[in-house]
């Protein structure tokens, strides 16, 4: 087998394919003088929000920040505490952290890596006044498929808490309610620290056809992030709020511009976090190819299946049969303490991977003081120590694909006993 470089993931195959429109939506940006939200912006927080059947998306300087501006527009604060999976990007859990409340991580489920809402709910009926220190839950739709959102959902009703929506590796994801679920509280005047009950119905209602919801309408607000590397990425940093809820977008557009409004006069103290008039234009472009580039994923993971269905030692990743799957990673498990070996011999061979995550946030250094120990989310541990992404993207070949599945049976057949 002649040695190829296949890369995780290659960024200009796709620019080639889309360039003079790129290059012509940067131009008009430049020749207009306008950088700082404008047309640009207001027009791509429209197709958003259609494209996501909200009624509300705000533009903003990135994924973090949209998590960072949810939490504050939902009066999330000191003294508060906010349930997060222990297996996910850092930011999660930073975000918390910054407003001034404290992450309580949750285990994972270990088929889907998403949020296991029966260790939410231990959480829950074990932690010291539940009702008046635990104010939200970030559900995380890791690699590209939603948390069980029916349950999430269920449990914050329950307890009349917050649910933000980490929908940052899941754009255009979509989920099916198997579930009835209590109508929404109507919207009335909040007090700081009040939650406000998840838009459940609503997000339902405003799809066609059928009981289905994108990722980031279900909960109170959802946060995406438009960093190069994502389905949809743009070419510098970038993010995005979507809510159905008119007080909660109101107040995440004040936050974005240091809490002001009217200019200059501050009702609340926010932060400078706005999304760029050329990154908003480059978005603009890519929108209307989600879908397909999508299709393309599904198809390059569906391939993957079949090819590494046989091969012992490893599991493909698990479709909940509710959810859709966009695959912004293929992550594969490499069982019997494989992992670090397999991604070493693929190098060799040219071929790129990448570990999301090696170390659960419970286990990070900056937590220490939260009291954890090791075994405390054993299936978040284990996933650390598993999983393994490959190369995925919508330009990858079939012949690179081959090349990588070739090799990964090639490391099996070389490490038997």
């Amino acid at each position: 087998m002649n040695k190829m470089h296949v890369p995780i993931l290659d960024l200009t195959r796709q620019y080639e394919t889309i360039k003079p429109e790129i290059d012509a939506a940067v131009a008009k940006v430049l020749a207009s003088g306008r950088f700082i939200l404008g047309p640009e912006v207001a027009g791509f927080e429209e197709e958003v929000a259609a494209y996501c059947h909200v009624k509300h998306a705000v533009g903003v300087a990135s994924g973090t920040d949209a998590l960072l501006l949810s939490l504050k527009a939902l009066g999330i604060g000191p003294g508060d505490k906010v349930i997060i999976p222990s297996f996910t990007f850092f930011a999660t859990a930073g975000v918390v952290h910054n407003v001034g409340a404290t992450p309580v991580f949750a285990d994972i489920n270990p088929k889907t890596f998403n949020l296991d809402p029966a260790d939410v709910r231990r959480i829950l009926t074990t932690n010291y006044e539940p009702r008046t220190t635990i104010k939200a839950i970030i559900p995380v739709h890791l690699y590209g498929q939603m948390a069980d959102m029916d349950e999430i959902v269920a449990i914050a009703q329950e307890y009349n808490i917050a649910v933000v929506e980490d929908a940052a590796q899941a754009i255009g994801a979509t989920y099916r309610s198997t579930q009835p679920h209590e109508s929404p509280t109507p919207n009335h005047e909040l007090g700081p620290n009040e939650p406000r009950t998840p838009n459940y119905e609503l997000a339902l209602t405003n799809h066609a056809p059928g009981p289905s919801a994108r990722a980031g309408t279900i909960g109170d607000l959802g946060c995406f992030s438009f960093f190069p590397t994502k389905n949809l990425g743009a070419y510098g940093d970038g993010g995005m709020v979507v809510t159905n809820d008119d007080e909660l977008a109101e107040r995440v557009r004040i936050l974005r511009v240091h809490g002001s409004k009217p200019k200059y006069y501050h009702r609340m103290v926010g932060v400078n976090s706005r999304l760029d008039a050329l990154q908003a234009a480059i978005l603009r472009v890519k929108l209307p190819h989600l879908d397909e580039w999508t299709a393309a994923r599904q198809q390059v993971a569906a391939r993957y299946d079949e090819m590494l269905a046989k091969i012992q030692g490893i599991e493909t990743p698990y479709r909940a049969p509710n959810r859709s799957q966009i695959f912004h990673q293929y992550t594969i498990r490499v069982l019997n303490d494989k992992r670090d070996q397999l991604r070493d011999f693929l190098k060799e061979k040219g071929i790129g991977t990448f570990v999301y995550y090696p170390l659960s946030l419970h286990q990070q250094e900056c937590f220490q003081g939260l009291g954890y120990e090791e075994g405390d989310l054993p299936e978040s541990e284990l996933a650390s120590h598993e999983v393994l992404s490959l190369p995925v993207f919508p330009e990858l070949t079939e012949e690179e694909q081959t090349y990588v599945v070739r090799a990964i049976q090639d490391f099996f057949a070389k490490s038997k006993p």
